[in-house]
């Protein structure tokens, strides 16, 4: 689960890491307030969505108006926002359609004396988060990555016993930094790293991590993301969900209990188990193909979710052909092939439909299936599903 920054500074001041002073406002006149709320010579207004790259991206509708920007004014506060509210923000992230502006965040400024990296992941490789920390600040991660790898500084850390002040000063002395901010790192960080184990986190990112011209380290940025499998143990996080920001089908599946993920190709993938619709995208694309979604209905898939799962699919207007994807364990293929003729019943299949049996009475189903008015493309094996579907929309 993705919330926004205004969220994330909330749960950061709340767990000790520095942050700047700030207010959400959700019209022109609410931000006009806020920056005189701040009483500030100088404020920051930054739009509010679940996508990076805000300060470069762009709006439509207002070329030269950028995501983030400074005001010093409460005219000006008001200006800014009445242009960025209700407008499509376009950033690397969000694709070319972008995404709307509900809210904005109006954000005391700072001295800036430095900008480093900050982010925080799980490294599955050694079971262990790892802090990553990087002096190229306020430019992209994945940039750093690709052209300068040596510049991101990495340090584990166990999560019972929290980042140990030796990685602090191995990190501060990387970094070039001494002194004041030196003490300051040694809280921030810490911090930091206590706030990603405490809240589940599954991605803490800060970028720009600044040093202000007194020497302390500031949050300028916060964006978190979290295991939605430990959102149990989060109440008043999961209530910072903000339906809006996320992809309607997706959605709407999650509260059939489905995993969907839509992706920009054109065929819809329905299958059983995680893995299996992994390797089902890859031999599409294998064979020439482009998915249009994951889709994994789970082991013990009902007639009510395989029918969902294919009003979901064919919704998607990009959808030109689905392959389905079935083995047969907990979920019988008998089941599945009931389920697919009651979902043609119910839903309508307008497009080419692949199916591919295998496991607990497969023989079975693909006799339900054959016997059927279903008009369906039967397939032996996973290869020859994704060679049929793909012939199918060409």
């Amino acid at each position: 689960m993705k919330i926004h920054e205004y969220q994330a500074k909330a749960l950061f001041r709340g767990a000790g890491v520095p942050v700047l002073d700030g207010e959400v406002a959700r019209t022109a006149d609410e931000a006009a307030e806020a920056f005189s709320r701040l009483g500030a010579p100088l404020a920051v207004i930054k739009a509010q969505i679940h996508a990076g790259g805000r300060g470069k991206g762009t709006f439509a509708e207002y070329p030269s108006q950028r995501g983030v920007q400074l005001i010093r004014s409460h005219a000006e506060a008001r200006e800014v926002a009445a242009r960025m509210l209700g407008q499509r923000l376009v950033t690397i992230q969000t694709g070319p359609e972008g995404k709307r502006v509900q809210q904005v965040f109006i954000e005391r400024g700072c001295e800036i004396a430095r900008e480093l990296y900050l982010g925080i992941v799980l490294d599955r490789s050694a079971s262990l988060p790892v802090l990553m920390v990087s002096s190229e600040g306020g430019v992209e991660i994945e940039e750093v990555a690709a052209k300068t790898p040596e510049k991101i500084l990495k340090e584990h850390f166990d999560p019972a016993l929290g980042l140990e002040s030796f990685q602090v000063r191995k990190i501060c002395k990387k970094l070039g930094i001494d002194g004041k901010t030196s003490r300051s790192a040694e809280t921030f960080l810490k911090s930091v790293c206590r706030t990603y184990r405490d809240l589940d986190c599954a991605m803490l990112e800060i970028n720009p991590l600044v040093i202000t011209a007194a020497g302390e380290m500031l949050a300028l940025d916060a964006k978190v993301t979290f295991d939605d499998n430990a959102l149990y143990r989060h109440p008043d996080i999961k209530s910072l969900r903000d339906l809006t920001e996320e992809e309607p089908a997706e959605v709407r599946a999650a509260d059939t209990g489905l995993s969907y993920v839509k992706l920009e190709g054109n065929i819809g993938c329905l299958v059983n188990g995680a893995g299996l619709a992994m390797a089902t995208m890859d031999i599409i694309k294998y064979h020439g193909g482009q998915p249009a979604n994951f889709l994994d209905v789970g082991g013990g898939a009902n007639k009510d979710q395989v029918t969902e799962a294919f009003r979901i699919l064919l919704g998607d207007p990009n959808v030109k052909a689905v392959l389905v994807n079935i083995f047969g364990g907990i979920a019988r293929c008998t089941t599945i092939a009931a389920a697919i003729i009651a979902a043609s019943k119910e839903v309508g299949f307008n497009v080419p439909l692949v199916v591919r049996l295998e496991g607990t009475e497969v023989e079975e189903g693909r006799k339900m299936l054959a016997q059927s008015d279903v008009d369906v493309i039967t397939a032996t094996d996973l290869t020859d599903a994704a060679k049929k579907v793909v012939a199918a929309i060409q």
